[in-house]
């Protein structure tokens, strides 16, 4: 019989987000949990307070209301990754249209949509409960939009992709997708209504505000030290501690940090770019729609709307970043892209300024599956988004606490046939090829 042995985790470093996301900057300030300041004992530690975290709380509260649960974060619920994204909850994937799609394809995209849409559900659910505002959590639907021949080849080959499963969905001319955007710059679009369009840091401060006892939540806490040993595990604190039966990682790539995942996560950031308050009168179109690209690594757009105007938001370039933080000079390379993207698609509005620049982490594997489940004796993990973190990290989540107390279900056995994440290639070809990958691949989508 395996013996259980005591084993110390130690964090090499701490997330570091860099700017305030513009999603932040909009909310009116928050009474912030407690830091924790005392020691502690609960049944389950949870390791990150952002999609996955907040998930996993949730759903093992749901599944046995007397679990006593800790939720520890590094920062404050909205300004780590969950929080900076571009705020779409997309039930179908990108790239549906292309690729073979045999029986393992056709497997594998059923996978993909069944996870996304339990995640989707996961936060209907919550919304009906607690009244949520559209300003938090819109089921809109959301657009693609082609800026080229191109992008409007892969949306027909996408829109008959989706006929032929049955997918409801609009293919938009020129003209149709013109009075949704009030611009006339897009070829076309297609319009998917089961997504949904979310303000990122309040839907994550909005799940962290439903916290009760059992479960605690402490912000400006980082887990320091893991220990585990065969009477439990105790997470290590600035000022306090916490001992627990088991411990959940949701800190996505600084999983890593703790020595998890090691050389088999690549370290990629995000940047997107929220133009100052404008007259809404002076766009046509909608107040309020989302836009992701026809072609992958292109450039997403939203128009938001509140009480000083309206906002567009631009999203592009992705670079890779191995120690988890971005320099000054790829947000100033970033933000000069995202000046040209916002120029080219409102031609009538290039006097707008941009307000808020923000850069957002996201974590990646060779083969794009989780890193998830048992990682270590006590210690599990929801980890590794691949790009998708409001469905994939908030499906982990839920799939990690359905693991840990037994529960069976679809989601469940979609995660257990997941194959482990892929040893990266040594780290000089990595560095090379990720980089020569990303700009291969922002080229490729080109004016989208």
């Amino acid at each position: 019989m395996k013996t259980m042995s005591n084993r110390t985790f130690r964090a090499r470093r701490l997330p570091t987000h860099g700017a305030q996301s513009g999603w932040v900057a909009l909310l009116p300030s928050r009474n912030q949990a407690p830091s924790l300041d005392r020691a502690i004992t609960v049944d389950v530690v949870v390791v990150g307070a952002g999609f996955a975290g907040l998930a996993a709380a949730t759903r093992l509260a749901q599944l046995d209301p007397k679990l006593s649960v800790a939720v520890i974060d590094a920062d404050v619920v909205g300004n780590g990754a969950s929080g900076r994204n571009s705020g779409f909850l997309i039930d179908l994937p990108h790239d549906i249209s292309s690729g073979n799609f045999g029986v393992d394809a056709i497997s594998k995209t059923s996978n993909e949509i069944a996870i996304a849409r339990t995640a989707i559900q996961h936060y209907v659910r919550l919304a009906g409960e607690n009244s949520w505002g559209k300003d938090v959590f819109d089921p809109s639907g959301k657009y693609s939009v082609a800026m080229t021949d191109a992008g409007t080849a892969h949306l027909a080959a996408y829109s008959s992709r989706l006929k032929s499963w049955g997918e409801a969905h609009e293919f938009l001319g020129a003209e149709q997708i013109a009075e949704v955007t009030g611009t006339r710059s897009f070829k076309s679009g297609l319009f998917t209504p089961a997504s949904v369009m979310v303000q990122p840091a309040a839907l994550v401060r909005s799940v962290a505000d439903l916290f009760r006892e059992p479960i605690l939540l402490f912000e400006r806490t980082p887990a320091l030290v893991i220990e585990t040993s065969p009477s439990g595990c105790l997470v290590k604190t600035p000022k306090g501690q916490v001992r627990a039966s088991r411990v959940v990682l949701a800190t996505n790539g600084h999983a890593e940090s703790f020595g998890f995942g090691n050389g088999k996560l690549l370290h990629v950031f995000t940047y997107s770019s929220l133009t100052e308050p404008f007259d809404p009168g002076t766009l046509g179109g909608l107040r309020k729609w989302g836009a992701t690209p026809a072609l992958p690594m292109g450039t997403t757009v939203r128009r938001i709307n509140g009480r000083d105007g309206d906002r567009i938001l631009i999203r592009s370039r992705y670079t890779y970043n191995p120690k988890i933080e971005v320099s000054a000079g790829s947000m100033k390379s970033a933000g000069d892209l995202h000046d040209r993207k916002f120029a080219g698609r409102f031609p009538d509005h290039i006097h707008l300024k941009m307000q808020y620049r923000w850069a957002g982490a996201l974590a990646l594997t060779w083969n794009t599956v989780p890193l998830f489940g048992q990682v270590e004796d006590r210690i599990f993990a929801a980890c590794a988004c691949n790009g998708i973190g409001g469905t994939k990290a908030t499906a982990a989540g839920i799939a990690i606490a359905e693991l840990l107390v037994g529960h069976r279900s679809k989601l469940g056995e979609i995660f257990s046939e997941f194959e482990n994440p892929k040893d990266l290639p040594p780290r000089p070809l990595v560095e090379v090829g990720a980089r020569l990958n990303l700009a291969f691949r922002e080229w490729h989508a080109g004016g989208e």
